[in-house]
């Protein structure tokens, strides 16, 4: 698994640095414009490990997740 970023051009995100290999299945995440975050490097590893799980079928509600991040602040 890969996090880059990109932009929404014409109705197109077009992803920055190596592009992605043709079919590739993508998941997007939005935010409002100037809006930013960072994660620490456990966030990001739960966040990763999350992805994971739901890749694998085992899903957790989303506000138990964001709330686990926020708290972790």
């Amino acid at each position: 698994m890969r996090v880059t970023s990109g932009k929404v051009i014409s109705g197109q995100v077009i992803i920055e640095g190596e592009p992605q290999p043709e079919g590739s299945i993508v998941t997007i995440l939005t935010r409002e414009a100037d809006e930013t975050f960072e994660l620490d490097t456990t966030a990001e590893a739960e966040l990763l490990a999350s992805i994971a799980q739901a890749e694998r079928g085992e899903l957790e509600p989303a506000q138990r997740v964001l709330r686990s991040l926020h708290d972790q602040e």
